[in-house]
């Protein structure tokens, strides 16, 4: 039967002097690490050019949301109509107008009998008989003669009103433009290395890994196969929160301001890739905090009494650093990453405390005097 006895320390060392190699076998080593590395990187980019008009469709989704409800409120303002109602009929209202000499035309070519039927029911002026059909010919061949049509002058007042509806998906208001030739393959290339990233991402940390592994003792593989996992639930549960719930109002409020000022937005494309990427980049890399205040607790450059006592200046600090991460100035985005980072501060404090692990000597200890 297979022994399972805890590993102690001689068998780390044997372990590892039968692993001992030379510089250039590690280097051989490394090379093998880093081709398999670039393999399942390009294997992913490959993956991400089949699915990379996908992503860009569904990165798109909250901006195309956010523009579809700025249009829908102009409209309901301008027509005067509830948008919930407009939103739940998925219909853009539109309003014509109409002079009625031309509208009366058109319905006599199209239907001549409801014509004969309106000219019948209507009545007839006395003060003003008909004018003989001869001199009407005259005149209207004159007209098309000198290439003119006399009509009588109309204001806005005397037309008619016609309000129009079309589906809201066909509003081209609502699509992203680019404003180069090349900027729309661009972004295809971008967001299909980006995907190839995320999807190869766990292979090439097993590959590296498995280069660094072999020269670490146990205990120090079991901190990593403990601290990885959080962290990496950590950068999925940030980036998840900046396109999930940070997008929708952090557009809801910019169109808003386009809203007051009376201008109509063009989005561009590529701005907006920009825009989600960093985004997301930036709430992943926030939410790292308590991983970073556990590893400056192991080497002893603060303590877990200091983050206590030292919250309030810490809760300052993390305001700043929502500000700068978020690429936009608007205050839903900063306290949905400042808020979530407080939280985070006070777990990392708990983790301080309930992860394993052992304090190394740090600045502090190194500065003290010798007895």
């Amino acid at each position: 039967m297979p022994s399972f006895r805890k590993p102690t320390g001689t068998d780390d060392e044997s372990r590892l002097e039968q692993s001992k190699m030379s510089f250039g076998q590690h280097l051989e080593e490394l090379r093998k690490a880093l081709f398999k590395s670039v393999a399942a990187l390009f294997i992913g980019f490959l993956v991400g050019l089949w699915f990379g008009n996908d992503v860009i469709r569904y990165i798109q989704k909250p901006l195309n949301a956010s523009l579809e409800r700025f249009y829908v409120r102009q409209a309901a303002a301008k027509q005067h109509i509830s948008p919930e109602q407009l939103e739940e009929l998925g219909l853009m209202p539109e309003e014509y107008l109409v002079a009625p000499q031309d509208l009366a035309a058109m319905l006599k070519q199209a239907f001549p009998k409801l014509a004969d039927q309106l000219d019948a029911a209507a009545p007839a002026d006395a003060s003003k008989p008909p004018a003989p059909a001869q001199e009407n010919d005259t005149k209207a061949s004159t007209a098309e003669k000198d290439g003119k049509v006399e009509s009588a002058a109309l204001s806005s007042d005397q037309m008619l009103h016609f309000r129009v509806y079309r589906p809201i998906s066909e509003d081209a208001r609502l699509r992203v433009v680019a404003l180069n030739a090349q900027e729309p393959f661009m972004v295809y290339i971008h967001s299909a290395f980006i995907t190839g990233i995320m999807f190869s991402s766990p292979f090439v940390f097993y590959f590296i890994w498995e280069f660094i592994a072999a020269g670490l003792y146990r205990r120090e593989q079991r901190y990593v196969y403990t601290y990885l996992p959080i962290s990496v639930f950590l950068f999925i549960a940030g980036a998840a929160l900046a396109f999930f719930f940070a997008f929708q109002p952090l557009l809801d409020f910019l169109l808003w301001y386009y809203e007051r000022m009376h201008v109509d937005p063009n989005m561009r494309l590529s701005e907006w890739i920009s825009l989600v990427l960093f985004m997301t980049l930036g709430f992943g890399v926030a939410f790292q905090l308590p991983m970073a205040m556990v590893l400056l607790e192991r080497i002893g450059i603060f303590t877990r009494e200091t983050y206590w006592h030292k919250w309030k200046a810490a809760v300052v600090v993390i305001a700043i650093l929502a500000a700068i991460l978020t690429p936009s100035p608007d205050p839903y985005s900063m306290l949905l990453m400042g808020v979530p980072m407080t939280l985070l501060y006070f777990g990392g404090i708990w983790l301080c405390k309930v992860m394993p692990g052992t304090s190394l000597a740090g600045p502090s200890q190194l500065l003290k005097p010798r007895a």
